[in-house]
C-alpha cells in the first residue's frame, strides 16, 4: 500500500513541478495540498514526500525542505552545461549558456557523469568567498559510451583500464562478456550498465583490438577511441556492391561530354581515391577552358540509404599515418567514384573560361561526363613544371601560369600563408617507422589547390547570390571568422622577440604581416613553433549554413565542393547545387545546419586521432634510441614541464619540470617561458635546448626527456 501511495505522491507532484516550470514561479508545495488531492493524513504525506527526498528521483529531485513545507528550487538555479573533469576526479560544468559561469562538482556530486556529458545540474545558493559550487541531477546525453584499454582477467571477474585519461572509473566485465579477450589485450568495451550505487560501471566488450604493440592493435584503438567504426555495417556494404560500375548512355546523354577534352588528375603517388580532375582546352578565341570535375558521389549516394546514413555518421574518412578510413566503402572511394585513368567518370563540375590575366569570363556548372587521359603524381607533375617538358607539358606549364596568378591575387586581397611543416614516416613491412622525413609542398601541390579553390569559390558565390534576403537559398558554407584581437596581440608580442613585427591595425594589416613572417621564418628552427602558434591565435574554420566570409583565404563565398568522397559536406553541397540548377525551393536549414555542426564535430575528431597516430609513431620510433642526444627547440610550457621538438626528426617530448635539478622552476604563462626562482634563469618558448631521451610510454604515447645543462 505504501508504495502505490508513494508511487502517486510522485505523479502529482511531477505534475505540480511541470506547473510551475511552465509558470516560471516559485511555487510552495505544503503536505496539505498533497494530502488533499490524494486523501492522506498529513502524516502519511509528509513521510512519502520525505522519503522521495531521499531517494533524489522524479519530482523529489526538485524539491528541497523549507521549514515544514517543501519548496521548488528556482528555474534559474539550474543549468545545463557539459562536464569538463579533471585529474582529482572533481568536475566543472560548462554551461550551454555562455554567460553563465562554470560550476564546480565535487566528484561525490557527478552523479556518475562522464567527461564531455551534458548534464543538468542544480547550483547551490553561493557562500561568500566561495566558488560556484553544485551537483549534477540529471544525465542528459552521454558524450560517449564505447571506451578502448586494457582488459585485466581474474578468477571471478574482468576490468577495463581506459585510455581516455579522462575517464576515471575502471570498467567492470562480467567474464561472459569479455568476446574471449586474453589478460593484457587492447579492447573495444561499451558501458551497459551503472548501478546507482555501484562504484564501477559495467561493460561488455565488444571487439578484440589485439595485443598491445602491435601496429594494427594500436592503430585500430586510436580509431574506436575517437569514435571511428572499424568495419562498414554488411547492410551499407551490399548497397555498395549491388552499385555498376557501366554508366547507362542515358546517364551520359544527360551530361556534358568532356571526354574528348584533355583531363588528367594530380594526387600522391601512393593515392587510390580521386576526387578531382582537371580538364584544358586552348578556345578559339585565345582564352583558356579549365574544368575542375568532381567525382559525382551523390548520384551513387542516394540520400536517405544506409549508405548515405553511414557516410553521414562518419562525415569525413581519416588519415593515420599508415592508413585511411574511408567514409565510403571500397567499392565506391576506390572504384566506382574514384576518378582512374583510361576510364568514363561521372562527375559534377565548374568550368570556367579564363583569359591571359586569369580573370574569369564565364562560369558553367553542372553534371559532366569524363575520360581522364592520365594519373599524374605530384612528383610526376612536378617534373614536368621543372623541366618544362613531358606529358602533357604545354597544358600543364600553362595551367601553373595561371594558378601563379590566381594565387598572387588571393594574397594581395588578404588571405594568409600559413606553410605548415608537415611530417612523414617511413615504415617497414611491419608498420615500424625507420624513418621521418619532411614532406615538401611544391607548384604542383598548390596548382591543384589553387583551382579547387577557385572552384570551392564560385560555387559558394553562385549559390549566395542566387537568391535575396528572406528568399536566399539554404547551403553549406566554410566559414572562418576574425581572429581574437587579444590573442592575436599576446601572439604579436611573442613573434616580436624573434624580431618580427606583426601590424594589428586592421584584417589586411594582419594579413600581410603574417605572410611576411610566414616568409621569413621558412627554413628556420622557429619556423614549427611561430606557424603553430600563428594558427592557434586564428579563429577554427567550421561547416555552417550561416554564410560569413573566410577570413584565411579572403573570400566573401567559401564552401567545401571538392572533395565529396573524403567529406560529407561536399555531398552536400552537390545535393544542394543540383536542387538550385534544377530550380527547386530553398532546403530545409535547420535540418542543414545540425548536419554541419555534426560534421564539423567529426572533422575534429579526425584530426585528433591522426595527431595520436603521429604521437604514436614518435614514440615508437624513439623507442630504440633511449639515451640518444639530440638538439632541440622548446615548443610548449606548462606549469608542469615543457615540450621540446627535435629539430632533426621533428618528434616532440616533455621535459618535466621536476626532473630539473639547479633551480625550482615555475611557469611564466604570459610571457611563454619557465624562469628558476634563485637563479631567474629562463626557458622560453623558441629557445634551442640539448635534450636526452628519457623514456618512452607507447601505451600513453608520451616521450620524456632529460634536459642536458649548457
Amino acid at each position: 500500500m505504501a508504495k502505490k501511495k508513494s508511487a502517486n505522491i510522485k505523479l502529482v507532484l511531477n505534475q505540480l513541478v511541470s506547473d510551475v516550470f511552465e509558470k516560471n514561479n516559485n511555487q510552495l508545495l505544503n503536505y496539505k495540498q498533497v494530502s488533499a488531492k490524494l486523501n492522506l493524513t498529513d502524516q502519511e504525506s509528509r513521510e512519502t514526500i520525505l522519503e522521495i527526498l531521499k531517494e533524489g528521483k522524479g519530482a523529489g529531485s526538485y524539491l528541497e525542505p523549507e521549514k515544514g513545507k517543501y519548496k521548488l528550487k528556482e528555474l534559474q538555479n539550474f543549468i545545463i552545461g557539459t562536464v569538463d573533469m579533471t585529474a582529482d576526479g572533481s568536475a566543472y560544468i560548462v554551461p550551454q549558456d555562455e554567460f553563465e559561469k562554470d560550476i564546480f562538482v565535487a566528484p561525490k556530486k557527478l552523479k556518475n557523469a562522464l567527461h564531455g556529458d551534458t548534464v543538468k545540474a542544480y547550483v547551490f545558493a553561493k557562500k561568500s568567498g566561495r566558488k560556484n559550487d553544485g551537483e549534477v541531477i540529471e544525465i542528459i546525453k552521454r558524450a560517449k559510451s564505447d571506451f578502448t584499454g586494457v582488459i585485466k582477467i581474474s578468477d571471478r571477474f574482468a576490468f577495463v583500464i581506459a585510455d581516455d585519461k579522462k575517464m576515471m572509473h575502471d570498467i567492470f566485465v562480467p567474464l561472459a562478456d569479455t568476446l574471449d579477450a586474453k589478460n593484457g589485450q587492447r579492447v573495444l568495451v561499451t558501458l551497459a550498465d551503472w548501478p546507482e550505487s555501484a562504484k564501477n560501471p559495467i561493460g561488455i566488450v565488444k571487439h578484440v583490438l589485439g595485443n598491445q604493440g602491435e601496429n594494427n592493435t594500436e592503430m585500430n584503438a586510436i580509431l574506436a577511441q575517437y569514435g571511428f567504426p572499424l568495419e562498414f555495417p554488411a547492410q551499407v556494404e551490399k548497397e555498395a556492391n549491388a552499385i555498376p560500375e557501366e554508366i547507362p548512355e542515358a546517364e551520359i546523354a544527360r551530361r556534358k561530354d568532356f571526354r574528348n577534352v584533355l583531363t588528367f588528375t594530380i594526387d600522391p603517388a601512393d593515392a587510390k581515391d580521386f576526387d578531382d580532375a582537371i580538364s584544358y582546352q586552348k578556345l578559339p578565341n585565345g582564352n583558356h577552358e579549365i574544368g575542375v570535375h568532381i567525382a559525382d558521389v551523390s548520384h551513387y549516394v542516394i540520400q536517405g540509404t544506409d549508405l548515405d546514413k553511414e557516410a553521414y555518421s562518419r562525415a569525413t574518412s581519416v588519415y593515420l599515418v599508415d592508413r585511411v578510413i574511408p567514409m565510403l566503402p571500397e567499392r565506391l572511394s576506390n572504384g566506382v567514384c574514384s576518378l582512374r585513368p583510361n576510364e568514363d567518370k561521372l562527375c559534377f563540375a565548374a568550368v570556367f573560361e579564363l583569359d591571359e590575366q586569369a580573370n574569369i569570363q564565364n562560369e558553367w556548372y553542372g553534371r559532366t561526363v569524363i575520360h581522364s587521359d592520365r594519373r599524374f603524381s605530384y612528383e610526376e607533375a612536378q617534373e614536368v613544371i621543372e623541366n618544362k617538358a613531358g606529358d602533357h607539358a604545354a597544358e600543364i606549364l600553362k595551367l601553373n601560369e595561371l594558378a601563379y596568378i590566381l594565387r598572387d591575387r588571393k594574397f594581395k586581397n588578404g588571405a594568409i600563408s600559413f606553410e605548415t611543416t608537415e611530417v612523414k614516416f617511413k615504415l617497414d613491412e611491419a608498420g615500424k617507422p625507420i624513418g621521418v622525413y619532411v614532406k615538401e609542398r611544391k607548384d604542383a601541390h598548390k596548382l591543384i589547390e589553387d583551382y579547387m579553390l577557385l572552384a570551392n569559390r564560385k560555387v559558394a558565390e553562385y549559390v549566395a547570390k542566387k537568391q535575396k534576403g528572406e528568399k536566399k537559398l539554404t547551403f553549406v558554407y566554410r566559414v572562418h571568422d576574425s581572429p581574437n584581437m587579444e590573442t592575436l596581440t599576446t601572439f604579436a608580442t611573442f613573434a616580436s622577440r624573434f624580431g618580427y613585427k606583426i601590424n594589428t591595425k586592421s584584417d589586411k594589416e594582419i594579413a600581410k604581416s603574417l605572410n611576411n613572417l610566414m616568409a621569413d621564418v621558412e627554413g628556420k628552427k622557429e619556423q614549427n613553433i611561430l606557424t603553430s602558434l600563428a594558427i592557434r591565435s586564428m579563429a577554427k574554420a567550421i561547416y555552417s549554413t550561416k554564410k560569413t566570409s573566410h577570413y584565411g583565404l579572403a573570400f566573401e563565398y567559401y564552401t567545401h565542393f571538392t572533395s565529396p568522397i573524403r567529406r560529407y559536406p561536399d555531398v552536400m553541397a552537390h545535393r544542394l547545387l543540383q536542387t538550385y540548377l534544377d530550380g527547386g525551393k530553398s532546403a530545409d536549414a535547420e535540418f542543414y545546419e545540425v548536419a554541419s555542426v555534426h560534421s564539423s564535430a567529426m572533422e575534429k575528431r579526425a584530426a585528433d586521432a591522426e595527431r595520436a597516430s603521429i604521437k604514436y609513431k614518435q614514440a615508437e620510433y624513439l623507442e630504440n634510441n633511449i639515451g640518444t642526444e639530440y638538439k632541440g627547440i622548446i615548443s610548449g610550457v606548462t606549469e608542469w614541464g615543457m615540450y621540446v621538438e627535435i629539430e632533426e626528426n621533428k618528434c616532440e617530448g616533455m621535459i618535466r619540470l621536476r626532473d630539473i635539478s639547479d633551480d625550482f622552476y615555475v611557469l611564466d604563462e604570459k610571457n611563454y617561458c619557465i624562469v628558476g626562482q634563485r637563479k631567474k634563469k629562463k626557458y622560453q618558448l623558441g629557445d634551442e635546448v640539448m635534450i636526452r631521451v628519457k623514456k618512452v610510454d607507447l601505451a600513453k604515447r608520451q616521450i620524456d626527456f632529460t634536459l642536458i645543462a649548457d
